[in-house]
């Protein structure tokens, strides 16, 4: 009778056993194969946000869980990335805490290095996200206090099945890159020939000899076009807004790092006068090639609207020769062979790449208007203090910062998530394992 005392007692107090005395693991506590008890935080996205603060946590020692809706770590960057990309900044400003980049690396690492690193950096950690598990639903359970979040099983693109998960964090780490942006245009469907967002280009290779209209002037835009010379492609940029264009280098230093360092010592309006009056110097007058420059400089932009500038990697060398081609007019409508632009010229095209951006998904799966907002999926609090939100809600990802701004809040993030780790007495784990 004694041992049997002990053994329950053993039971009640012990995390590793589940309500029905069977012996579970800490994290994930599974009850019937449908409903996950969580111990930890989950953490929705397996990009390089989601695996930073699961690393910080695991460095704390507090488990976590990863869902990942795509069959991989960073999937923007493995699945939906052009094969010519490398980091725009420098490897430094790029790595996530608590691993650098390998020294040998170079200081823009390519696409298959930066993916080497992520993976590298989910065994170092031993972060193993649960793959083709898409979060569809998530919202706050005040009854119990728990976040419930429901996932579909992705299988060859379809979603199917399921599970709900309950815990006591949240971290949405599904980023300001979750979904493409396809905008519509009068007359697509008359157009005879691919139309194609950049999350679906790979190669200039297959547009060859063609004629190519790229709609988009941001990174991507200059890039892809950039892509489609080398690969004997006559590409057509359409740009419709101004731009501010800079080398990715300037005085043998990177212009961002340049611009950190200045940053210490000056306001950020002169800075900006610095680094236009350099870029002029480097680049030339850029509104001659269709390409004006906004009123506001590019550091100020950056700080008030989150547009980042166009680092050049050798498109305006292009441009300037005729190899590149930019139209200033918006698109009006597409044509069978082509496009009318808005001040009535027409083009022949054999192909369209909209190189139009990415937006947030938050809004589709998280039940929550606090913190998000619905109109863009961001948090309506500026960086830096987007982080944080109410009953253990996280975001990481969306501060408009890159890499950087993802290590700082995933640093942040594990720390709050410690204290109240420990202030709520979770070495008592059990206290905290729900039942159905």
């Amino acid at each position: 009778m004694k041992r049997w005392r002990e053994a329950e007692c053993k039971r009640v107090h012990d995390p590793f056993y589940a309500g029905d005395g069977r012996k579970v693991a800490v994290n994930p506590v599974e009850i019937d194969g449908k409903c996950i008890r969580v111990l930890g935080p989950i953490i929705v996205g397996g990009g390089p946000s989601g695996l930073a603060v699961a690393a910080c946590l695991k460095k704390k020692g507090i488990p976590c869980v990863v869902l990942e809706r795509a069959n991989c770590v960073a999937s923007l960057w493995q699945l939906k990335a052009y094969d010519r990309l490398r980091l725009h900044l420098p490897k430094k400003f790029c790595q996530l805490p608590l691993m650098p980049f390998p020294s040998w690396f170079p200081t823009y690492p390519t696409k298959q290095q930066f993916v080497a690193y992520l993976e590298a950096y989910a065994r170092e950690f031993g972060i193993r996200p649960r793959f083709d598990e898409a979060v569809v639903a998530a919202e706050y359970d005040a009854v119990v206090g728990f976040w419930r979040v429901k996932t579909a099983v992705v299988n060859q693109g379809r979603e199917e099945g399921g599970r709900e998960y309950m815990c006591r964090w949240l971290v949405v780490a599904t980023g300001e890159n979750a979904e493409a942006v396809v905008p519509g245009f009068d007359g697509a469907g008359d157009f005879k020939r691919p139309i194609l967002h950049t999350s679906l280009y790979k190669s200039g290779d297959a547009f060859r000899g063609k004629r190519v209209l790229v709609v988009g002037c941001g990174n991507s835009g200059m890039e892809v076009c950039l892509d489609l010379c080398h690969h004997g492609a006559h590409p057509t940029i359409v740009v419709r807004d101004s731009v501010h264009i800079l080398p990715r280098e300037m005085l043998c230093r990177s212009t961002f790092g340049l611009s950190m360092w200045l940053l210490r010592w000056l306001p950020v309006r002169a800075v900006d006068r610095l680094l236009l009056l350099a870029a002029r110097l480097l680049l030339g007058d850029t509104a001659k090639l269709g390409l004006p420059r906004p009123q506001l400089g590019p550091l100020e932009l950056k700080l008030r609207s989150g547009k980042t500038p166009v680092l050049d990697v050798g498109t305006l060398e292009k441009i300037k020769s005729g190899a590149i081609k930019v139209v200033r007019p918006a698109i009006k409508k597409l044509m069978e062979h082509g496009a009318e632009f808005t001040d009535g010229r027409s083009e022949g095209f054999d192909a369209v790449v909209l190189a139009t951006g990415y937006k947030s998904n938050v809004p589709y799966w998280l039940k929550e208007q606090e913190f998000f907002s619905e109109k863009d999926g961001l948090p309506r609090r500026a960086f830096p203090h987007g982080w944080k939100g109410e009953r253990g809600l996280y975001a990481i990802g969306f501060t408009k910062r890159g890499l950087m701004g993802a290590s700082l809040d995933a640093t942040r993030i594990a720390e709050d998530i410690e204290r109240c780790w420990k202030a709520e007495g979770m070495i008592a784990g059990g206290n905290h394992v729900l039942t159905n």
